[in-house]
């Protein structure tokens, strides 16, 4: 017969190996650390931080409005319930996302039932710790349709104009928005005087003299705007947290105000919201539309709190023109890293073009913008530097398109992280940033567009 003491000691060594197994289970397990929901018109993003690599995969469903994605190994928790709620009404491909448990050939994880507003192209991948990130799991959904920046752009030249044209399934031109251009002033040439030819798709309509360049451009001047980092990049945060990606946003916003209340100008901004926009898909952006000027707006940082005053940048062929400089394009290249690139399907053509298509005419024109729009900013407060600076932004390689980029202010500065967050001085600077856009087409009136798509 055994001893009570006995028995005791062994029920209480049991009862320590279950306790003991049932924490090392609860420890291999992933605990999920965020979950994240950007919804674009361009594409919604999923993403599911967490403290380990997670695995997941689409599954096939027999319903074509709905999605299923099976995460190994992941149990329900309490940061995933989050995720149910999440879903915004505005999101323009997810309508509502249900969480449970499956099983499969004894395989046990979790299933994201993601109920569609429209047919979607699923990306599925992982990214590695950076920055204050653990490990991510992204589910991209690109609409099977992608918006077309261009019929956009078209579409509201019309609505503002009263002007029919192609519609987005009709075949069309080469180049539908100088068609769209000779189309209007066809149909407004009959109220007003004979002019001189103005700028159209054929390149007979070109004036033929070369003389002298004409003061100013009667066509349309389409100007592209890049609000910097975005989604799961926030940017640079001030030291009472500011965003760059919340405040270079706004400037946008008030300059695109400003760009369409010009008669002969339209802007077009490479995201409209706070969702992730890869350098590259930037670039193809603006060179979509055959943008005349491409604006990269930031809010620059530094280790310390000192430096302050505005900055410009343009691309350079030879290197930086300084190690300040060289630094700072090393970060914000860098944002395709930290705000999640699916490496597996980047456009390599795109890629190239990047790398092989910067010309010295295009460097020589950004320097001219790049001078104007320095000058302007000096008008509402400090600059860095007195000059405008080179290195090689990714996001100023289009070959074919004027291309700066403007750090408005320290964001790192307390003083300068007050300010802009102001709305006067975001005004003011959106009106700097729109008198140098306009001194620079004075003096450099656009040329026929004859750039194919």
């Amino acid at each position: 017969m055994s001893h009570p003491n006995s028995n005791r000691r062994q029920w209480l060594q049991a009862s320590s190996l279950v306790l003991w197994l049932g924490v090392g289970q609860t420890a291999s397990a992933a605990q999920i650390l965020a979950v994240r929901l950007w919804p674009a018109k361009d594409y919604t993003r999923l993403t599911l931080e967490s403290d380990e690599l997670l695995k997941a995969s689409p599954s096939p469903s027999a319903d074509p409005s709905r999605l299923l994605l099976d995460i190994e190994g992941l149990q329900l928790q309490a940061g995933l319930e989050e995720l149910v709620g999440k879903v915004r009404s505005d999101d323009p491909n997810i309508a509502a996302i249900r969480i449970s448990p499956y099983s499969v050939q004894g395989a046990q994880g979790l299933r994201l039932v993601i109920e569609l507003k429209q047919a979607v192209s699923p990306q599925v991948f992982s990214l590695k710790p950076i920055a204050g990130y653990r490990h991510r799991l992204v589910l991209d959904l690109y609409p099977s349709k992608p918006p077309d920046p261009l019929e956009a752009l078209i579409a509201d030249l019309q609505q503002r104009q009263g002007l029919s044209g192609a519609g987005p399934g009709t075949a069309g031109p080469s180049d539908p928005l100088g068609e769209f251009i000779a189309e209007r002033d066809r149909r407004t040439s009959g109220s007003a005087p004979p002019t001189p030819p103005q700028a159209a798709p054929a390149p007979e309509a070109a004036p033929k003299s070369t003389s002298a360049r004409p003061p100013a451009s009667d066509r349309l001047i389409i100007v592209a705007l890049d609000p910097g980092h975005g989604g799961e990049d926030p940017g640079a945060i001030g030291p009472g947290g500011t965003r760059e990606k919340d405040v270079v946003l706004q400037i946008a916003l008030l300059l695109r105000e400003r760009i369409n209340a010009r008669p002969h100008m339209r802007a077009v901004l490479t995201r409209d919201a706070d969702y992730f926009v890869p350098l590259q898909v930037r670039v193809q952006k603006a060179r979509r539309v055959q943008a005349d000027l491409l604006i990269s707006i930031h809010a620059d940082a530094f280790f310390t709190p000192r430096p302050q005053g505005a900055s410009v940048f343009v691309l350079s062929e030879r290197g930086a023109s300084s190690s300040a400089a060289r630094w700072l394009a090393d970060k914000e290249n860098s944002a395709d890293a930290v705000g999640g690139v699916n490496l597996k399907v980047r456009d390599q053509g795109i890629r190239q073009t990047l790398l092989d298509m910067s010309t010295t005419a295009q460097i020589n024109d950004s320097l001219q913008v790049g001078s104007a729009m320095l000058g302007e900013l000096s008008r509402v407060g400090k600059l860095h530097k007195p000059r405008v600076e080179q290195a090689a932004f990714a996001v100023l390689k289009a070959p074919d398109i004027p291309s700066v980029l403007v750090e408005t202010a320290f964001i790192s500065n307390p003083d300068e992280e007050l300010r802009l967050r102001e709305p006067d001085y975001q005004q003011q600077l959106a009106e700097a940033l729109m008198r140098g856009i306009e001194r620079y087409f004075a003096k450099n009136p656009p040329l026929a567009r004859s750039r194919p798509l």
